[in-house]
Order: structure tokens, then C-alpha cells, then sequence
């Protein structure tokens, strides 16, 4: 049985952004929804633009459901190009994923999205010319190799007016200046230098045109291996003691080569060991984290937990969740790499230490340890313009390779991996263990991950400074000739609305470091998706160190040896690191100081927002961190306007500048998944033979009563 919504009679059209053509489209296409195992969905018409995939139904018309909090570039029913992850095509009621040219055309359609979403679209009832130019349109503009030029982003950069708002507080790293003033800030102009070296790149094209480098380096140094072997900085400690990365020479050369270039870097070791340096302590990141290939290796696995097409799909894998999230590895790489920025946050604060990062080419886990590491000891890049200037210092003027990690091109999936969500899954770590330390939220980490597919910025669409430098001129519509004029992501006016934007700031926000650490509990939950991977059946006692675990022979009987590998699956590290460690956890929090991540197993959690927000079945109704947002949000639109009703009775004059934030009323209805996703209807358990449904019946009232206000002081979603 198919629950029908009749076909739109009246023409819905596609509304398209300066640039945008549209190239295919199909009529009387059926949409499923996919929270229950029913057929019930919606009829429209599916687009396909150079820009995106777009579903248009009745209600696509009108403004009246119009969600809190819209994206005014990518609506709901929006898929950009760069977002298609992969696409299946259903024949006989078997998935064939569909690249390059077809022989036959699936009835129903499936596209699985890189911010999770998934999409079925039954063609049955579609004239089969616009089936056959549908599929073969939307499989070849999202999964056929392209050039550059032909992405979108050059398109909307030569039709669309230049708007871009100047009060943008971020840091470009574009200038010389830019650098300067960063040495300044950091005291770190006494003993490095800005460089002009690379001007024309004359240098490399890898390297900006501009950096930072001991004062010691000398230019002949920096241009004998084209920038390799010299140590670039990234940041300078309170103490003195400087974070510095280098890119490695190539481990095949011949006996001669290699015997100049160890020559080569003695003598740059030797130099900057001297005072007025601090000593050298040097970090091989290809030996000691895993590598791109592991990183998308599980994150592949990783990201099928939540790919899921339907109800039925979602509880059959519920029993197993625990043993399916512990076998992608995901959260292991996190916890590993977390570890490694708390090691060399103890070289720089304790041991005084100079740390250089080595890796090949110095853009992948160079660029995620030296940011991780700022926002644990720099409480300035724990505010919104300085999180985002250390974005654009660390990967986009430093060079990650944007273009062919997310592969944007479809060139090679070989250079794929994850490494920028990487960072952003650890920062969110931090984020929820440490809210008020964080001018930011979860949400502005999540639209920021979703910003990676929206090729409207050029923030991550290129590999280099060089590479986004030389292909900057071109033909403008707007003004005949000269260079195009790209739109920076940091301009979030650009995707949402000043009330959508307030979701994005953290209110909480602690102005001044306060002493007490908010203590958290534990909560239970309607299914078995918790965020992090148990070790104890308990919550584990708070003097535990994630270096050594006790030999706790009940914990063996109960959890098996399968936990048990995971328990011990890092070597022991020295007992400096440790003393480290357990010492600040022992202490207050101060949230302008140094901030070490937990990083206990269970403390590592799964980003709940990111990755469950499209499926129903994981919401809480009036629950999560959202619905107390929401409750602090209506407190101080309360205490604005008291405070303004005093202001007109103690004065004649009366400030306009008061800026009021949303109000969201009735937050107890409000689901965990909101903002992405509004309260949807509780989805109906399959009858499936299980004992866990046992387990859950006992819940089942409090789940129902989504009118009453729950608890929210609960660790929830």
C-alpha cells in the first residue's frame, strides 16, 4: 500500500543562484519518507543544476514552513554536487550502486549524501525519457571526474555581486602583516621571522607566499630544497617554547642525496638548538599516528552506522551498536590523536620545549596537531574569529590539500580522507567537555563540516595558496574582465540569518575563567546508541588514567577480552606525561588556560549532532543540549527586556542598540536533533524476535509524555 500526497498541479521552479543552470529535470517523481517502514512520501519534480540536486514539492511554494533555522544557500531538500556521497539504483529490489554510463534504469533511486542524509526517490510512476535523463544527469555532474574550472564555484564568482560583509574579524593570513601581528600576539617575534622569500613563489608552489621561520634560517637555507627540511612555525607558548612543523625529504633517494640532505638538516638542527632557542624535541607523525589511509579507512566504516534507509534498518543494527562502533576504529583515531596533542602540550608547558612536527608534506596531521594543540593552550583560538583565523592559518594558507582530500574533482579516491573532519571531531570533543571555554557551539562545528560540500566558497576548494592564487583571474560577468571575487565561508551572513546565527554562539560562554568544573551525569537512553564505547557497566572513577589500567579481574569476566584489547591498545606512555595529566585533572578548570581533553574510552564520545541528527529514531523529545540552549536563550531575552524596562524608568533616554536573541518557546517540544531536524513523530518498533525490546517497554510511557519537561541536567544528546 502506498499513502499518496497527490501530484502538484500547479509549476514549482527551482529558485536558482546567479550562475545556476538548470540542466535536467523530472516530473511526477515520488519521494519516500524514511522514518517508517511504510511507503509514505510525497510527489514533485527532481532538478539537477551545475550546483546541486533539488526536490521540489507543493510546499517547496510556499514560506509558510519555513524551518527556525533555514540555510539560505542549501534548503532540505537540497543536495549540492560536491555533497553526493554515493548513488544506488534499485532493480528488482536489489541496490546497484550506478556510476558512469547505464544500460538500464533503476526504479527507484537512492543517493547517499557526505553529511549523512539519504534520499529515496521511486521513479516508477516518471515518463521514461525524463527517468533516463534524470539518472544519467545527476550520476554524471556528481560523479564523473571534472575539471576545476568547471566547478561551480567559478560560475556563482562570475555572475553573483560581490556583498561580502567587511566587519569579518577573521585573520586571513594573506598579508605580511597578517604574520607580524600574529608574532606579536604570541611574543614569538624575538626569536622567528616573517618571511618574503616565497614571493612568486619562487620557493615552491606548496608554501604560502609568506611564513614564518627562526630567525637563525638564512634564505639560501629555504631555497635549496624547495622549503624542505626547514622548520616553519606555527605557534609560541607564553613560556617561549614554539610549536614548529617541517615536511620531510622523500625516504627514496639515492646514497649521495641523502647523505647531503642529513648533512643539511644537522646543521638546522644544530642552529636552532642553540640558545637563544629552547631545546629540540622532534616528532615523526607518520610513525607515531595513524595513516590517511587508516583515517579513511574507518571513517568509511564509520559513517555506514548511520547511512540508514529506513526504521527497519535502524533497530536491526541497534543490538549490535557497541560492537559495530568499537570494530570502525573511528573513535580509537580520535582518542589517538588527542593524545598525542596532550603529549606535545607537556613538551611546550612543563618541559620548555621546542616541538617540530614532521611529516611528508606537512599538511595533513601537522595541520591537526598544531591546531588541536592551539585550541587546548591558546584561549583565543577558542573564540569564533580566532578558531576561524586559525583555520585559515593552519589549513587554508597552509596548504591542506582541500581539493583532493575531499575530492571534490573525483579524481582519485586514493587521496581521499577525512583528515579536516578529523580535527573538527576532536575540537567537538573538547567543546562538549569544556561548553563554557568556547565562544562557539556544536552546531557552529556542524555547519562548518557541512560548509566543506558548498562550493559557493573558495575556502575549501583549493589546494594551496598558489593554486587559488593562479586561478583567480578569469572573465567576469559583472565587470567584462579581471579576477574573480570568491566569497569566504567566515561570512556566515552569507547562509543563514541573524536569528539562525545566534544558534551558533555559545551563550554560556564564560567571559572570565571560573574555578568550578560543572560536574556531568550519566543518562540513559530509549535505544542502545549511546556516544562512547563502555568499559565499565559503572561510570568509571574520575582518578583513572587513560595511561595505565588496573588489572581489574571483574572487569576482564564481564567485558571479555574484546574490551580488553581496546583498554590496552596503546603502548605505556613515560610517567612525566602521566603526572602531567592526572595533575591538571586534579585541579579546577581555569577556561582561559590550558584545556586537556578526557580521554578515557568512554570519555570519547560520537558527535552526536554531526552524524544521528537525520534519524528520527535517535531524537529525545525535550531533551539535549539544544532544548537547555533554548531555555538560557528565553533567560536572556528575559533579563534584555527587564533590563530595558529599567533603563525607560531610570532614564529619558533609551538605548536602541539592545540585541535580542530568538525566543524559543515551548522547548520542552523541541527534539536533540533540532536545529536540523524538526519534532517528528515517534517511529514505530518493527516486531522484531529480540530480548532488547524487553529492556526498552519499561521506557516506553516516559518516551510518549513528550509534552512534559524533561530533566535537562542529564549528559543527553
Amino acid at each position: 500500500e502506498i499513502h499518496v500526497k497527490e501530484p502538484i498541479e500547479k509549476e514549482v521552479n527551482p529558485r536558482l543562484l546567479p550562475g545556476e543552470l538548470l540542466l535536467c529535470e523530472a516530473s511526477t517523481v515520488y519521494k519516500y519518507v524514511q522514518e517508517d517502514g511504510s511507503n509514505r512520501g510525497t510527489y514533485g519534480k527532481l532538478v539537477c543544476t551545475n550546483f546541486k540536486i533539488s526536490f521540489l514539492d507543493d510546499d517547496s511554494a510556499s514560506d509558510d514552513n519555513e524551518p527556525q533555522f533555514k540555510n539560505k544557500i542549501v534548503g532540505e531538500n537540497d543536495i549540492t554536487l560536491q555533497c553526493v556521497d554515493q548513488i544506488y539504483g534499485v532493480y528488482d529490489e536489489k541496490k546497484k550502486l550506478l556510476t558512469g554510463q547505464l544500460r538500464k534504469y533503476p526504479e527507484t533511486l537512492i543517493i547517499y549524501c557526505k553529511d549523512l542524509r539519504v534520499f529515496n526517490f521511486c521513479l516508477r510512476y516518471t515518463k521514461e525519457e525524463e527517468v533516463k535523463r534524470i539518472v544519467s544527469g545527476i550520476v554524471h555532474h556528481s560523479q564523473t571526474p571534472k575539471l576545476l574550472k568547471r566547478l561551480f564555484l567559478f560560475s556563482y564568482a562570475s555572475a553573483a555581486p560581490n556583498n561580502a560583509d567587511g566587519r569579518n574579524q577573521t585573520v586571513m593570513f594573506e598579508t605580511l602583516e597578517d604574520w607580524r601581528d600574529e608574532l606579536e600576539r604570541t611574543k614569538g617575534n624575538v626569536k622567528y621571522k616573517a618571511v618574503t622569500t616565497n614571493e612568486g613563489y619562487r620557493v615552491s608552489e606548496k608554501l604560502p607566499l609568506y611564513f614564518v621561520v627562526p630567525i637563525c634560517i638564512s634564505e639560501d637555507s629555504i631555497l635549496k630544497y624547495e622549503g624542505r627540511g626547514i622548520p616553519i612555525w606555527c605557534w609560541s607558548c607564553h613560556n617561549g617554547a614554539a610549536l614548529l612543523k617541517m615536511s620531510s625529504f622523500p625516504k627514496e633517494q639515492d646514497d649521495s642525496t641523502s647523505q647531503m640532505q642529513k648533512a643539511f638538516l644537522d646543521g638546522i638542527y644544530k642552529t636552532i638548538s642553540k640558545p637563544p632557542y629552547e631545546l629540540l624535541r622532534l616528532d615523526d607523525l607518520s610513525s607515531s599516528l595513524p595513516s590517511l589511509q587508516d583515517i579513511q579507512t574507518a571513517y568509511t566504516r564509520f559513517k555506514q552506522l548511520f547511512l540508514i534507509d529506513n526504521s527497519t534498518d535502524f533497530w536491526a543494527t541497534d543490538v549490535k551498536w557497541f560492537s559495530l562502533l568499537e570494530s570502525t576504529n573511528w573513535l580509537e583515531i580520535i582518542r589517538r590523536v588527542l593524545k598525542k596533542a596532550i603529549e606535545v602540550a607537556e613538551c611546550l608547558e612543563i618541559q620548555h620545549t621546542n616541538v617540530l612536527l614532521i611529516e611528508e608534506s606537512a599538511t595533513d596531521l601537522c595541520c591537526v596537531i598544531s591546531s588541536l594543540v592551539q585550541v587546548m593552550m591558546d584561549s583565543y583560538s577558542r573564540t569564533k574569529s580566532g578558531f576561524q583565523s586559525l583555520i585559515q592559518k593552519e589549513w587554508v594558507i597552509g596548504g591542506h590539500n582541500f581539493l583532493d582530500r575531499c575530492n571534490h574533482l573525483h579524481k582519485s579516491e586514493k587521496e581521499e580522507a577525512p583528515v579536516f573532519l578529523l580535527l573538527l571531531n576532536c575540537v567537538w570533543q573538547l567543546v562538549q567537555q569544556y561548553p563554557p571555554a568556547f565562544e562557539f557551539t556544536e552546531t557552529y562545528l556542524t555547519v562548518l563540516s557541512d560548509s566543506l560540500y558548498v562550493p559557493i566558497f573558495s575556502t575549501f576548494f583549493f589546494n594551496s595558496q598558489h593554486q587559488r592564487d593562479t586561478n583567480k583571474s578569469g572573465e567576469s560577468l559583472k565587470t567584462q574582465s579581471g579576477p574573480f571575487r570568491f566569497l569566504t565561508v567566515w561570512d556566515w551572513s552569507v547562509q543563514f540569518d541573524p536569528k539562525a546565527l545566534a544558534f551558533l554562539n555559545n551563550p554560556l560562554y564564560a567571559e572570565k575563567p571560573k574555578p568550578d568544573r560543572s560536574q556531568r551525569k550519566t543518562a540513559r537512553f530509549k535505544h542502545q546508541r549511546q556516544l562512547s564505547l563502555p568499559l565499565t557497566q559503572a561510570k568509571p572513577s574520575t582518578k583513572r588514567g587513560f595511561f595505565r589500567e588496573e588489572t581489574d579481574h571483574l572487569i576482564k569476566n564481564i567485558l571479555g577480552k574484546r574490551i580488553g584489547k581496546f583498554i590496552n591498545s596503546s603502548d605505556e606512555p613515560p610517567n612525566s606525561l602521566r603526572e602531567f595529566y592526572d595533575s591538571w585533572h586534579s585541579k579546577p578548570v581555569d577556561y582561559h588556560g590550558l584545556l586537556l581533553p578526557r580521554i578515557d574510552g568512554p570519555e570519547i564520545k560520537v558527535w552526536a549532532q554531526r552524524y544521528l541528527r537525520w534519524i528520527p529514531e535517535a531524537q529525545l523529545h525535550g531533551g539535549g543540549t539544544i532544548a537547555t540552549a533554548a531555555k538560557i536563550l528565553d533567560l536572556m531575552e528575559e533579563v534584555q527586556s527587564l533590563q530595558v524596562k529599567m533603563d525607560e524608568e531610570h532614564s529619558q533616554a533609551v538605548s536602541g542598540d539592545v540585541h535580542s536573541v530568538p525566543l524559543l518557546r515551548n522547548s520542552a517540544r523541541l527534539s536533540s536533533l533540532f536545529p536540523f531536524a524538526l519534532l517528528q513523530r515517534q517511529s514505530v518498533k518493527p516486531a522484531l524476535p529480540t530480548s532488547t525490546w524487553k529492556d526498552l517497554e519499561d521506557e516506553d510511557d516516559l518516551v510518549k509524555r513528550d509534552d512534559e519537561f524533561v530533566d535537562l541536567s542529564g549528559d543527553m544528546l
